[in-house]
């Protein structure tokens, strides 16, 4: 058989049953939290960008509680129960230091949101300043992380501002 790979990136999630199917992302500050239903062998993945909604549609599909609830009910619809539930949280790193925390405030959502939710955490790899590469096989809960082989740190560009090169500076 042959591997079916689904690819999420910010606020974007993942759902599957088939076991051929696997959910893959790239993570850095950003959270994503594994849930499936082992009895139900049904599962999926999201891809949290921030941990609290700021104002604005877009900023409010990027948040956790969004992100969460969205898959949660996705996997019912699907024949998982609540309480059945299980999860896996990977992610969460300090990506340039000196600029505020975002990593460790969306792993502290993450860990909260479950613990309230009153869904277990069974493996969790958040934190650190190393980016992840995650698959997550949704019929069976399977995890597979790769972190990253350097530490990413701030460049100083040497392109002046205002160049016209394409790229657009906000």
């Amino acid at each position: 058989m042959t591997e079916h790979r689904l690819h999420i990136t910010q606020g974007e999630y993942a759902t599957g049953q088939d076991p051929d199917v696997v959910i893959s992302t790239l993570l850095g500050s950003c959270v994503s939290c594994c849930l499936w239903d082992p009895l139900a062998g049904v599962g999926g993945m999201n891809h949290m960008l921030l941990a609290k909604p700021s104002a604005g549609e877009t900023a409010r599909a990027l948040s956790g509680i969004n992100a969460m609830e969205v898959l949660i009910n996705t996997l019912i619809k699907l024949g998982a129960k609540r309480t059945r539930l299980q999860a896996k949280a990977f992610g969460g790193a300090r990506m340039i230091s000196g600029l505020s925390d975002i990593g460790a405030e969306n792993a502290e959502f993450t860990v909260s949101f479950l613990r309230q939710e009153s869904i277990p955490l069974v493996t969790q790899s958040l934190g650190g300043n190393r980016a992840r590469n995650v698959r997550f096989w949704p019929a069976t809960g399977r995890v597979m992380q790769k972190l990253t082989d350097a530490t990413v740190r701030e460049v100083e560009s040497d392109t002046p501002v205002g160049r016209d090169d394409g790229i657009e500076l906000f």
